[in-house]
């Protein structure tokens, strides 16, 4: 590896112990400086041998003595001030330039604390040492180029390897950045010219022992300045409980021989290694080596570890950037899934629709949506069978998590016979019973990696025993990766388990609105066969009463057969407002004018309507017209309308509140008795309102007549406009005369519907109807005759009428647009302004559309 830092441990500590806490490191110190250990009272406890080079004192005797014996009194004020910053963990605090003996020797003093003893490291600085360029402006100013690459990572890397190059002076910078195997890529560097570089090459993760990353995460600077350097023992090697000195966070501890026989392979003489963290965790390196012996100043290596830690903020920043990217594409992804689902959509239908959008957030080659035994694949993955087999090994994973997996066929046998397609899955729950999954598959990827050896090298026997031998050459070695695809990221596991959380909330919610749907279905049919078994007693007791009323009062066959229809539309009118599913607020009057017109004909009169004019929710209108229907009926058997002198007064009032009054007040008519026993006709005018509408109903059977009061809130009730006023205040006989004349083209293409409106427009007064049932009939119709008037199914199944509309009003022919309820306005939109008939429809509302088309 670049900067292999102290991949060996204690030379009594071998690799079948190296995942353990990092451990106590060799208990010697380098050449460039010397260490002594004092206790809370000042007392030594430790020294290296060269204190007699580097300070002039003798290691052993020190030992046992109070340290303020040796060192002036002002020093040892500034060393306890200085001491007073260290705060809890791995903190140093430094000194530099003290003059320690009042001698004019300068030194560089760091003091840091290791269990209950005090660490100080001295440093001599050369008389004739150039003051260092590495300052804080300079570090900020390198920093601040380095802000120009956000979003840019291997651009980043190149930057910060010529930033740290130029603080340190040092031959070869390398960015070490750790994969998510553990093992390491350079991804930028600068050399010296002439050198090999090492930019992309794959470094094994046994290169770096777990304890040596451990170790970085809390000592983020570590130096070598010679390889070849002595070494200096600590005296004594143990304290009195046994242990030895923990030199971790020393910065002038010794290395293993077996790291400097592994930089002196490398051609390298002293090295550098600058923790790069993110989040508290080892990231990556700073790898830094020099040909030369190099000895760097506490005021270089400060600014060293300040630009290391400035490097680790601005890396966060943009990997933190990038993560809030991802997050808000896997966000989108949730909200539209969330959107489609709600709509109704299944699984196999939104996934269909949003795979592309998937792919952007976590890359696949193959997807399979396995929901309640259904198997449906996209892409490259398994055919059924093969997958059938992998959801039994995928039931034995976890049940609320994602798994991942790389290499297949290591974990799952049966993988082999699908390897072509698939080397590696992520597997989503979507339930929790039955076990459901989308399954994200990826194909094998044959990664060509560039090593800086084999990875898979066995330990071998070496001169300091059982240690890994430092390689003896760099040549870059190639291996091939079969049978594994692309790594699942950490970004992509998190973006899979929100999307895992928003298909488990949509299943709950999509299997609980089945299960009401259901239940709410259930209920409905029940009521509907109850209500259709009544209506269909009451439709064959009114069929009979027309029939018997009008031979009554007519004079003739075709008096007799023009009532009958009269009254056979207006009970049609009645029911088609029942059964209507898109209405928009409809006027109360309406609806009570043709349930009366449905049963009373022309003794509606009898039927006074007062007040206010009010429109009605459609919940409303459903409501009201089945009470309405109720009313009108019983009175029609039984009440004030069974004879020739009863009468009913309806009175409508709107309160201050919003909410509105409707009362119906029955007079005249045959003496009234209270019900033995309440049908299904009772329960809806005494129930309907108080239930579907959260308002009151009063029902009163007095023996002058039925009176009840219904209360409608102000949620389903609003002030009709003007022009709700005036349409409902025109009665049927109003446009009677409505006659026309001329030949009238009529659209249409259902053979039946067109059959009834031509009859409608003959018996209106029209001398010809031209029926067409496509577009190219009509236009060819318009060039042979002129026509009076235009009836126009907007929707002739697989065309509209639009054309013929645009030709009708090139030439000033009024238009009537017939349309169904499916028709939506953006469609309405594109023809010509004309009056809309419903269908299906009736002769009065023809006649009513037609007055409006002609402006009679």
């Amino acid at each position: 590896m670049p900067s292999n830092p102290d991949a060996a441990q204690d030379l009594n500590v071998d690799l079948t112990n190296c995942d353990r806490e990092p451990i106590q490191f060799l208990g010697q110190v380098q050449d460039f400086g010397c260490l002594i250990c004092v206790s809370s009272d000042w007392m030594i406890a430790h020294a290296s041998t060269n204190c007699d080079v580097v300070l002039g004192l003798d290691a052993e005797e020190l030992i046992g003595q109070k340290f303020v014996d040796y060192f002036p009194d002002e020093v040892v004020h500034k060393l306890r001030a200085r001491m007073q910053i260290l705060m809890q963990g791995d903190s140093v605090a430094r000194i530099y330039e003290i003059d320690l003996f009042n001698d004019g020797r300068r030194f560089d003093v760091a003091v840091h604390q290791a269990g209950r003893l005090l660490t100080l490291e001295f440093e001599p600085r050369p008389t004739d040492a150039k003051p260092s360029s590495a300052d804080a402006a300079t570090v900020q100013a390198l920093i601040a180029r380095l802000k120009r690459r956000q979003g840019d990572l291997m651009g980043f890397a190149q930057d910060g390897a010529r930033s740290m190059a130029a603080l340190c002076g040092m031959d070869r910078v390398m960015v070490y950045r750790f994969e998510d195997d553990d093992s390491g890529t350079v991804i930028g560097e600068v050399c010296a010219p002439g050198q090999e570089p090492y930019l992309g090459l794959r470094y094994p993760a046994s290169d770096i022992p777990k304890q040596a990353r451990a170790l970085y995460e809390r000592n983020r600077i570590r130096i070598i300045q010679n390889v070849d350097g002595k070494t200096h023992p600590i005296v004594p090697a143990k304290g009195p409980e046994g242990d030895p000195p923990d030199l971790s966070m020393a910065a002038t501890r010794a290395v293993s021989p077996i790291h400097l026989e592994y930089l002196r392979n490398m051609g390298v003489t002293s090295s550098m290694s600058v923790s790069i963290l993110r989040r508290g965790k080892l990231w990556g390196l700073f790898a830094c080596h020099h040909t030369q012996p190099l000895e760097l100043n506490h005021s270089t290596r400060a600014a060293v570890e300040l630009f290391g830690q400035l490097f680790s903020y601005e890396l966060a920043q943009m990997e933190t950037d990038r993560e809030f990217a991802e997050a808000e594409r896997a966000r989108g992804l949730h909200d539209r899934l969330m959107t489609q689902m709600s709509g109704g959509q299944t699984l196999n239908a939104v996934f269909s629709s949003c795979e592309d959008e998937l792919k952007e957030v976590i890359p696949f080659d193959g997807m399979v949506i396995y929901s309640n035994g259904v198997f449906e694949a996209r892409g490259s993955t398994p055919t059924e069978e093969e997958f059938l087999g992998l959801v039994r090994f995928l039931n034995t994973a976890q049940t609320s998590e994602i798994l991942t997996i790389d290499r297949l066929e290591e974990r799952y046998p049966g993988a082999d016979s699908f390897a072509d397609r698939a080397a590696g899955l992520m597997a989503i729950p979507i339930s929790r019973t039955p076990r459901d999954y989308l399954v994200l598959f990826r194909r094998e990827i044959a990664q060509a990696v560039t090593w800086a050896g084999n990875p898979e090298k066995p330990v071998e026997l070496g001169p300091n025993g059982i240690r890994l031998t430092p390689r003896k050459s760099f040549d870059a070695w190639k291996q091939i990766v079969r049978g594994k695809s692309a790594p699942w990221t950490s970004a992509e596991r998190r973006a899979a388990d929100a999307l895992r959380v928003t298909l488990l909330e949509v299943v709950v919610k999509l299997t609980d609105e089945a299960n009401s749907t259901r239940k709410r279905a259930q209920e409905q049919q029940e009521l509907l066969i109850a209500e259709l078994n009544h209506r269909v007693r009451n439709i064959l007791n009114l069929i009979q009463g027309l029939l018997s009323q009008g031979r009554g009062s007519a004079q003739t066959l075709e008096e007799y057969s023009e009532v009958l229809d009269r009254r056979v539309h207006s009970l049609a009118r009645a029911h088609d407002q029942l059964t209507r599913k898109d209405w928009s607020w409809v006027p109360l009057t309406g609806l009570i004018r043709t349930e009366i017109d449905a049963f009373l004909g022309q003794n509606a009169k009898r039927v006074a309507i007062s007040g206010d004019t009010v429109d009605l929710s459609p919940t409303a209108f459903t409501t009201m017209a089945l009470v309405v229907h109720e009313l009108v009926t019983n009175s029609a058997k039984y009440g004030a309308l069974s004879d020739s002198t009863g009468r009913v007064d309806i009175g409508i009032d709107l309160g201050a509140d919003g909410s509105a009054s409707v009362t119906w007040r029955e007079s005249g008519g045959p003496p009234v008795q209270a019900p033995t026993r309440k049908g299904f006709g009772t329960t809806i005018i005494e129930r309907s309102v108080p239930y579907e509408l959260k308002g009151d109903a009063n029902v009163t059977y007095k023996v002058g007549g039925v009176e009840a009061t219904f209360v409608l809130p102000s949620s389903h009730v609003a002030r009709a406009t003007e022009q709700d006023a005036e349409s409902t205040a025109r009665a049927p006989d109003q446009i009677d005369d409505v006659r026309l004349a001329g030949s009238v083209l009529l659209v249409e293409d259902n053979m039946i519907i067109a059959m009834d409106a031509q009859d409608m427009l003959m018996e209106m007064g029209a001398d010809h109807v031209t029926v067409c049932s496509q577009v190219r009939d009509a236009l060819a119709a318009i060039e042979r005759a002129d026509y009076k008037l235009a009836v126009l199914d907007v929707n002739l199944g697989e065309e509209l009428s639009l054309p013929v509309a645009l030709r009708c009003a090139e030439n000033g022919v009024p238009v009537l647009l017939a349309t169904g309820y499916g028709a939506s306005p953006e469609v309405l939109d594109q023809f010509p302004a004309a009056p809309v008939c419903a269908k299906p429809y009736t002769a009065e509302q023809l006649k009513l559309a037609i007055a409006k088309a002609l402006s009679i």
